[in-house]
C-alpha cells in the first residue's frame, strides 16, 4: 500500500479509502444489500490487511448501524491512533425540526451521536454531506471549527456541491480564522467527469484533498453494460447518474483492461489514482475481490496512450451527484 498527505495538511492516508455504506442493518435503512457485521467485519479485517488506513461512513447509513459496525471492528481489529476515521453529518436522522441540516444545534448533536455509535472520542475527518442551503455559512463553520477546539474532530471536509459554494464556506471560515476543509469528497470517475471543469481546479489551488465516491460509477466501469445486479436493480438515484452514451467508455475500460489481464476494476481505479487531484478514491467492497482489485490498482501503471484511450469517449454529462 502507498500513502499520501491529504492535501496540504500532515495526516498520511491510504491510496484507497475504505467506503463504509456498505456495512449496515439491511433493515434498518434504504438499501436491501447492506451487510451485516457478522458478514462485515471479514472485509474490514482484510482492508487492514491490505495497509488500508482510511475508512469513511456516515452517520445516515442504515440509520447509524454502519458507523456502530465499523468501530467496533476497528476496535477489536486495529489501534485507534493508526486510523484514519472519517464520517458525515447533514442527512436526516429523525423527523421533524433539526433532524438533519447544518444547523449548530444539528452538528453538536450528531457529533454526539457519532462518536457514541463509532466507539471513539474522536473523528479523525469530519465531512458535511452535502451544502444545506437552510443555514447561513457562518453558522455552520464555526460550530465545525468549536468541534475542532473541543478535540472532537481533527480535520473537517466537505462533500458534493459547487464550486462556488465550497469557495464560499472556504472564505468564510478564513476570513474569521476558522478551521478550514482539507478535503472534499465528490463524485468523480471515468463515466463522469465535470468536476474537472472547477472542482478539482479550485481543490488543486487550494491545497483541498479529493476523495472521489463511487470511483467504479456503482460498478458500471466493471461489467458489460447492460449487466442488472441486485444493487443496481433497486438504485433508483444511481440510475440517473449514467446515460447510454457512457457506454463507449465502458467498453475502452474493458479493452485496456483487457490487453493489460487485469481486471476492469483495476484500470478505472488506476486511471482516477494517475489523476494529480485525487488523494484516494473511496471503494465500496462486499466481497473480498472488491478490496484485492484496489489494492492491486495501486501499482497499476497505465501508459499515455492508455490514459488517452480511457479518456477520448467520455461526453459532457449534466451536473449531477449533489
Amino acid at each position: 500500500m502507498q500513502y499520501v498527505k491529504l492535501g496540504s495538511t500532515g495526516l498520511d492516508v491510504s491510496r484507497i479509502c475504505l467506503g463504509c455504506m456498505t456495512y449496515g442493518l439491511p433493515d434498518r435503512g434504504v438499501h436491501e444489500w447492506t451487510l451485516d457485521e457478522e458478514a462485515s467485519r471479514p472485509l474490514i479485517r482484510q482492508a487492514l490487511d491490505a495497509g488500508i488506513n482510511f475508512f469513511d461512513t456516515a452517520n445516515v447509513y442504515s440509520d447509524g448501524t454502519s458507523e456502530e459496525i465499523v468501530g467496533k471492528a476497528l476496535s477489536d481489529f486495529a489501534r485507534r491512533d493508526e486510523i484514519v476515521l472519517a464520517t458525515k453529518v447533514n442527512g436526516r436522522m429523525r423527523p421533524g425540526p433539526n433532524g438533519a441540516g447544518l444547523s449548530r444545534k444539528a452538528i453538536m448533536t450528531e457529533i454526539d451521536h457519532s462518536l457514541a455509535r463509532l466507539g471513539t472520542d474522536y473523528v479523525d475527518l469530519y465531512q458535511i454531506h452535502r451544502f444545506d442551503p437552510h443555514t447561513p455559512v457562518e453558522e455552520t463553520m464555526e460550530a465545525l471549527h468549536d468541534l475542532v477546539r473541543a478535540g472532537k474532530v481533527r480535520y473537517i471536509g466537505a462533500s458534493s456541491m459547487y464550486a462556488w459554494q465550497f469557495a464560499k464556506m472556504q472564505h468564510t471560515a478564513e476570513r474569521h480564522g476558522w478551521t478550514k476543509f482539507v478535503s472534499m469528497q465528490n463524485y468523480y470517475n471515468l463515466l463522469y467527469r465535470e468536476e474537472e471543469r472547477e472542482m478539482l481546479p479550485l481543490c488543486a489551488d487550494q491545497g483541498v484533498g479529493v476523495l472521489p465516491w463511487s470511483p467504479l460509477a456503482r460498478g458500471r466501469l466493471t461489467r458489460d453494460w447492460g449487466t442488472v445486479t441486485e444493487r443496481s436493480a433497486g438504485d433508483n438515484f444511481g440510475s440517473r447518474l449514467y446515460a447510454d452514451s457512457d457506454r463507449v467508455v465502458v467498453d475502452a475500460v474493458t479493452r485496456v483492461a483487457s490487453e493489460r489481464g487485469v481486471p476492469r476494476a483495476q484500470v478505472a481505479l488506476a486511471w482516477l489514482l494517475h489523476q494529480n487531484t485525487v488523494t484516494a478514491p473511496i471503494i465500496g467492497a462486499s466481497k473480498p475481490q472488491h478490496i484485492e482489485d484496489a489494492v492491486g490498482a495501486v501499482e497499476l501503471a497505465l501508459t499515455e496512450k492508455e490514459l488517452e484511450e480511457l479518456e477520448q469517449p467520455y461526453a459532457p454529462h449534466p451536473i449531477i451527484g449533489h
